[in-house]
């Protein structure tokens, strides 16, 4: 571990906190998590999910931080997930960014809808909709 600690940094600030709030509004676990439980630890160099790539010479890493979520919302839009790259020479973690992000930045600009509990995409309605009928349905049998 390293005694310094690093610095988080954004690849693109504005569309990342675009993502956050949207994260706030309609994830609250996965929101505070992230950043009561997730965000020291980066902080602190323990760097927490899936290694996805890394590049030894210049000491860059890529992860993939799997963040809690109601299951049937990971069925519905997918998995929740931070992706960060880790600079270790220059002690700077860079938040990319947080999936899924078509969801995330579509409650960002307007509010969405819910059906059965679980938010849909103005986009995809009636395709969401028929996914959380089906999931339904498996469960009740």
């Amino acid at each position: 571990m390293n005694k310094i600690g690093f610095i988080l940094d954004y690849v693109n600030e504005n569309e990342f906190r675009k993502l956050e709030r949207a994260l706030k509004k309609y994830n609250r676990l996965a929101f505070k998590k992230l950043n009561f439980n997730y965000y020291p630890e980066l902080r602190n160099g323990n760097f927490i999910g899936e290694l996805i790539s890394q590049n030894k010479k210049n000491g860059i890493k890529k992860y993939e931080l799997k963040l809690p979520s109601e299951k049937i919302f990971s069925q519905i839009h997918g998995e929740v997930k931070l992706k960060y790259i880790v600079y270790e020479k220059e002690n700077v973690v860079m938040l990319d960014t947080i999936t899924p992000e078509d969801i995330l930045i579509e409650g960002h600009r307007a509010e969405l809808t819910t059906y059965k509990g679980i938010m849909i995409s103005k986009n995809n309605a009636s395709k969401e909709m028929f996914k959380i009928d089906l999931l339904n349905q498996l469960q009740n049998k």
